[in-house]
This record gives structure tokens, C-alpha cells and sequence, in this order.
């Protein structure tokens, strides 16, 4: 039997998993053991008394930086699956999309480091050549919500995590478009009702309204999606 997909997070605040990755779907397949969660303390790496895992940055300037002996000892000490990417969550890092998110969920699991204060050693980035990825153009106080983040969405699309699966193939960035709005009983609320195709039982009708209405919130919420839709469409 194969073993199941395997998340390590490497962080200085442990206290902080599972967290919501705890509760929901993505819980249950946490309890049930469809993939499993290891957290290792940065700080465990330490190698003085007092627990040292950070120094302030060569050139000045304000916070303080990862060493880079703790943090790739800390590394070391967590092995990772043939197969299994380094990810450091970082805001300097390639933005995370939806087709980066199926390919680690078609892995064997990830190794996540969670950098905080000003950030962790470049050297260490380079030595292992790990992948850093960023949640959107905004800082956290740390990498460990964004590391939350990315697992949610990692996990879900796991077989058996979902009971529906179909409900996966109708979603925001899949297809390149927003998803569609949704509705439900009762059929008129507040003195708006559900657009009337919705409950024509024509289902070719329906289908063609999801789509429309999907183009639509693309084209006008996110420009940037609406071009590369439109572009990929002239491709093919």
C-alpha cells in the first residue's frame, strides 16, 4: 500500500497546526488517513542553550533573518519523498495558481518552510533549490497561514477528501474562468428571485447561462484572466 500524501511544515509556532486543516473535509481526511500532517520546530534545531534561531541581517536594517546552519539543519532533519517539493511560502515568490495546486495534489506530498520575521537566509534558498511561492501581493506576518492555505487547497482535490467530485470540476480557475453564481431555495428572497433558467429544467440552457455568466465575472473582475482566456481560446 502506497503511503499517503505527506505534508512536512517546518516553523517556528508548531501550536498553530493543524489549525483549520483540523476541522472540514479536509479533518476528517486528516483523521481518516488519507494524508498525513508532520510538524517540525525550526527552533528544535537550535544549537545554543538559549534556543537561537535568528540574527539580524548583514547591511543593516530593521527585523531579524533565519540563520541559515538552524534552518537547513531543520531541513535535513526532515527528509523528504522522492518526488516531493521544498516550497518556501515567501511574498517574493511566484504567485500559487490553481494548475500549480493540482500538480502537488497529484504528488506524494509537499515540504513547506515557514519563514517569519524578515525571512530566511537567500543561501539557504539556493542551497536546496527550494520553490518559493506566494499567496498574492500582500505580507503576512509569517508563512505559516499561507502554509494553511495552500494545503486546504492541496487536499481537497485528493480523492475521496470530496464526496462529490464533480463539484471539482466546477470551479474558479478551472476551465480559466471565475465559477459561476449559485443559488438556492428559498426561490424568491428578500424580493429576488433565481434567475428563471435556473428552474426551466432545460439543462443545455442552463449549462449555456453557467458559461455566460462565468465569461462575464472573468471579463469583468479579473481582467488578467479574462486575457489569457481569450488567448488560449484564439489557440485553439
Amino acid at each position: 500500500m502506497s503511503a499517503p500524501w505527506t505534508a512536512r511544515v517546518l516553523t517556528l509556532f508548531p501550536e498553530m497546526f493543524p489549525g483549520p486543516l483540523g476541522g472540514s473535509v479536509s479533518g476528517r481526511a486528516l483523521a481518516s488517513g488519507l494524508w498525513r500532517l508532520v510538524v517540525i520546530n525550526i527552533r528544535d534545531f537550535a544549537t545554543d542553550r538559549h534556543g537561537t534561531v535568528d540574527d539580524a541581517p548583514f547591511g543593516g536594517g530593521p527585523g531579524m533573518v533565519l540563520r541559515p546552519d538552524v534552518l537547513a539543519a531543520a531541513i535535513a532533519g526532515a527528509p523528504r519523498l522522492p518526488g516531493a517539493p521544498l516550497i518556501c511560502l515567501s511574498p517574493r515568490g511566484r504567485r500559487l495558481e490553481q494548475a500549480r495546486v493540482r500538480a502537488l495534489a497529484r504528488g506524494p506530498g509537499v515540504t513547506l518552510i515557514c519563514g517569519h520575521y524578515e525571512g530566511i537566509d537567500q543561501r539557504v534558498i539556493e542551497a536546496t533549490a527550494a520553490e518559493e511561492i506566494s499567496l498574492g501581493d500582500f505580507v503576512l506576518s509569517g508563512g505559516e497561514s499561507a502554509a494553511i492555505v495552500l494545503l486546504d487547497a492541496a487536499v481537497r482535490l485528493m480523492p475521496g477528501v470530496v464526496g462529490d467530485r464533480a463539484s471539482l470540476t466546477e470551479e474558479s480557475f478551472d476551465g480559466g474562468l471565475l465559477e459561476y453564481p449559485h443559488y438556492t431555495r428559498p426561490q424568491v428572497w428578500d424580493g429576488r428571485a433565481v434567475p428563471e433558467v435556473l428552474v426551466s429544467g432545460n439543462h443545455a440552457a442552463i449549462a449555456a447561462w453557467r458559461h455566460s455568466e462565468a465569461e462575464r465575472a472573468t471579463r469583468e473582475r479579473r481582467p488578467d484572466l479574462w486575457s489569457h482566456y481569450i488567448s488560449q481560446q484564439h489557440r485553439g
